[in-house]
């Protein structure tokens, strides 16, 4: 094995249950990287599965116990994996060794200079904007990211510099098994309480992910988290957007037509004329961490400047499908209230006069019980909303928990829930028939179900407008 990693040196063959998730590809790719042999099994293929199967990695779509391969020196599997899944259950009861992913990150990051960036959102762009900076200024790293970055249509990459930049995973704490040189904290909002049982329960998972930094490291926060006090049992730096009483921010921001220009400040050091061709000014706070980071590490300002100018972004993050003079249409990730907040209200700052029509998909039952005052309340921030069924993904549906029940809860008039195929019916009898040309409009499209395989669809009845 190749790798510079210390415990899966007698690695020859791993399978993976739940292969096509974002953290568990990336997983994936890492030991396919590193000479092993690795299949696994996924519930539907995705444009991701087909990608791990054109890189050689065989993967099945039913859960049948005849098509696992039996000689396998590790299983993995992701925690949205129900505990009766036949091939899990095989495994499980046959003497194999069965991880989850956390556990392979947690042996990962024993042996490595590690940065891990946490947070109930953010996480995934400033992971994959301190990885491309690392990678594009030629200081290298290993990269495990829960996106796709754009400039290198992955999740995964690895070098000879003995570094890991890690998105680091509240969720079932798996975050909590990993040792990092460098913590990076965006958010501690209430997020999974169907694992966290309350809001500060997922703070103090936040507050013990930061002792698990290893000494002389440092915990990097943003500016105001609650609690701030208890993160800081060693070095602490704090970032913001332009707060002049955090330690890094930004200032001087100008909007550029989608793009930002802005310096940024730090306690030893200043960066002037920081170009970001990212949508979003929650964006711009983003790179202010990566920035940090990269600084910390003594890369060169010159090449901090040419690496974020040079950042294409992340799969689903702010992403513009179509942007033209008529229409500006968006994809993003957004399923938490916050996240989504971020989104429409970034879109109407870069885009002021154009009708905002936000088309959301709630993620989980849990979720949308347990936040649906939230979500109605930053959807109505919106010109106007339809809203797709919940995505269940590995929840059951919970009694009277519907999208209609955030319709009820908000104020703005022009909303509606509709099913998939009447949602492209409108949009091409509608949305398509209706569009304002004097003006634009702006379409943003969001949730972390399955909404995205909608987006080439949207695009193609609206891209001729």
């Amino acid at each position: 094995m190749n790798a510079p990693f210390r415990g899966f040196e007698k690695m020859n063959e791993v399978y993976f249950i739940g292969i096509g998730g974002i953290g568990m590809s990336a997983i994936a790719r890492f030991f396919n990287a590193s000479g092993v042999k690795v299949s696994g099994y996924d519930k539907t293929p995705t444009v991701l599965t087909k990608e791990l199967e054109a890189s050689g990695i065989a993967v099945h779509y039913e859960e049948n116990v005849e098509l696992i391969p039996k000689k396998v020196d590790l299983v993995v599997y992701t925690p949205a994996i129900p505990a009766e899944h036949k091939e899990l259950i095989y495994y499980s009861e046959n003497g194999y060794k069965v991880v989850k992913r956390s556990d392979v990150l947690q042996i990962i990051s024993e042996s490595s200079f590690n940065i891990c960036i946490a947070g109930t959102h953010g996480k995934t762009t400033i992971t994959t904007m301190i990885a491309h900076l690392l990678r594009d200024s030629g200081f290298g790293c290993n990269a495990f990211l829960g996106g796709i970055a754009v400039n290198y249509g992955t999740n995964f990459w690895s070098s000879e510099r003995n570094v890991c930049v890690i998105e680091a995973d509240e969720y079932d704490r798996s975050f909590l098994k990993l040792s990092p040189d460098i913590a990076i904290i965006t958010a501690m909002d209430a997020d999974h309480l169907d694992i966290y049982g309350t809001a500060e329960a997922v703070e103090q998972a936040f507050i013990d992910f930061s002792k698990r930094v290893k000494p002389g490291g440092v915990v990097i926060g943003k500016f105001g988290l609650e609690r701030t006090k208890e993160l800081k049992s060693q070095g602490y730096v704090s970032y913001s957007l332009q707060n002049e009483s955090a330690d890094v921010y930004a200032t001087n921001i100008r909007m550029m037509n989608g793009s930002y220009e802005f310096d940024v400040m730090m306690p030893d050091n200043m960066l002037e004329n920081v170009k970001l061709n990212m949508g979003g000014m929650h964006n711009v706070e983003n790179v202010v961490a990566a920035i940090a980071v990269a600084s910390s590490l003594g890369i060169e300002n010159e090449k901090i400047k040419a690496a974020v100018e040079n950042f294409r972004g992340v799969k689903r993050r702010f992403e513009y499908i179509i942007k033209n003079e008529r229409l500006v249409f968006v994809d993003d990730y957004a399923h938490h209230p916050e996240e989504l907040r971020a989104l429409i209200n970034g879109t109407k700052t870069l885009f002021k006069q154009k009708k905002c029509t936000v088309i959301f998909q709630p993620h989980l039952y849990s979720r949308t019980k347990d936040l649906a005052d939230g979500f109605a309340e930053v959807l109505d921030l919106a010109d106007e909303v339809i809203l797709l069924p919940i995505y269940p993904a590995r929840e059951l549906p919970i009694e009277g928990v519907s999208s209609e029940m955030i319709v009820g809860k908000m104020k703005n008039e022009h909303k509606q829930v509709l099913k998939k195929d009447e949602l492209l019916n409108w949009i091409k009898e509608n949305y398509a028939k209706t569009l304002n040309k004097e003006f634009g409009e702006v379409l943003i499209t969001a949730g972390a179900g399955d909404i995205d395989t909608l987006v080439e669809p949207i695009k193609n009845e609206l891209k001729d407008l």
